[in-house]
C-alpha cells in the first residue's frame, strides 16, 4: 500500500515536530511548504535525509496503524504521544519501571495502558461558564482486521479503557483511521 502525497506530507510534518523547533513546523504547515523544501531544510540542519516514519513498509502492522492514527489526530487537533511501557535496569542494576499503569508487575499484568496517550481540547457548555478542558485520550493500536479475542493481554487492555471511560476520558482499541 503506497502512502498518498498528503500522508507523506503528514509524516514529514510529524518528523518536523519531533526534530525541529515547533514554531518552524507550524510555519511550514501554515505556508504549505513542499516536501522537497522540508528535505532541504533537514540537510541544512544536519538532520537525517529521511524520516524514520517515511519507510513504514508493512500496512498490516500495528506500527502502521499507529502512524495513521497519529496523522489523523494531528489533522483533528488532538495531541497524542507514544506511551512506552516496560522495565529496564538503571546503572546500579535496579529495575526502573516506566509507562502508565506500570507501578508493579502485578498491576501491569491486570491493566495495560494504551499505546497512544494524550488529550483533545473540549469546550464546556455554558452551564460550565464556557471554560475549556483537556479530555484524556488513550488509543490501543492493533493491526488492521484485528478482532478482540479475549486473551489475558486484551482483557487487561480493555480494563484500562473501561477505567478511562468511566471517569470521562476517551479510550478504545483502533485498527486504523476514523476512531478519534
Amino acid at each position: 500500500m503506497q502512502l498518498s502525497e498528503f500522508e507523506r506530507f503528514g509524516l514529514r510534518v510529524l518528523w518536523l515536530e519531533l526534530s525541529l523547533n515547533s514554531s518552524i513546523s507550524e510555519w511550514a504547515i501554515r505556508w504549505g511548504i513542499p516536501i522537497q523544501a522540508l528535505s532541504e531544510l533537514d540537510g541544512i540542519f544536519g538532520l537525517q535525509p529521511s524520516s524514520p516514519f517515511a519507510s513504514i513498509e508493512d500496512p498490516h502492522s500495528e506500527a502502521y496503524v499507529q502512524s495513521l492514527v497519529r496523522l489523523e489526530a494531528g489533522r483533528k487537533g488532538i495531541k497524542l504521544w507514544r506511551n512506552n511501557v516496560g522495565v529496564m535496569p538503571n546503572e546500579m542494576g535496579q529495575p526502573v519501571r516506566f509507562g502508565l499503569a506500570n507501578d508493579s508487575p502485578a498491576l501491569n499484568k491486570s491493566i495495560k495502558s494504551g499505546d497512544l496517550i494524550g488529550w483533545r481540547s473540549v469546550t464546556i457548555t455554558p452551564a460550565h461558564v464556557g471554560t475549556r478542558i483537556a479530555q484524556f485520550i488513550s488509543r490501543e493500536c492493533k493491526r488492521p482486521n484485528w478482532n478482540y479475542s479475549g486473551t489475558e493481554r486484551e482483557r487487561a487492555q480493555l480494563r484500562w479503557a473501561e477505567v478511562v471511560n468511566a471517569d470521562g476520558g476517551n479510550a478504545c482499541f483502533v485498527t486504523g483511521e476514523g476512531s478519534l
